[in-house]
């Protein structure tokens, strides 16, 4: 059975920093894109962070450019996100995902990632 667990999240305060990791078992996903994607109550589910296989092309959503950095290592756990200067409106479960080549920005919605963590809880607050 193919997995994506996450780990990392919590509580933290405004201004804070958290680094959310995504492991895998049944499967090796070196060659595949991923990203990390968050959903809010009451909100769609929005792609945060997406990294090419290889790692040398990523993208951001506007809301957390400057702020977040997602990062591979392909031998080890699959995806990282690293994020600083939380805000409140960063509170949301955070979900690792992967999907099938190619990697792009036509494939940023969730539709288009075939595999998905459970999620993890990201709460800031003071």
């Amino acid at each position: 059975q193919v997995q994506l667990i996450e780990s990392g999240g919590g509580l933290v305060q405004p201004g804070g920093s958290l680094r959310l990791s995504c492991g895998a078992s049944g499967r090796t996903f070196s060659s595949y894109p991923m990203g990390w994607f968050r959903q809010a109550p009451g909100k769609e589910r929005e792609l945060v962070a997406g990294i090419s296989p290889s790692g040398g092309i990523t993208d951001y959503a506007d809301s957390v450019k400057g702020r977040f950095t997602i990062s591979r290592d392909n031998a080890k756990n699959p995806v990282y996100l690293k994020m600083g200067g939380l805000k409140p409106e960063d509170t949301a479960v955070y979900y690792c995902a992967a999907r099938k080549p190619p990697y792009g920005s036509r494939y940023s919605t969730s539709e288009n990632y075939n595999y998905w963590g459970q999620g993890t809880q990201v709460t800031v607050s003071s």
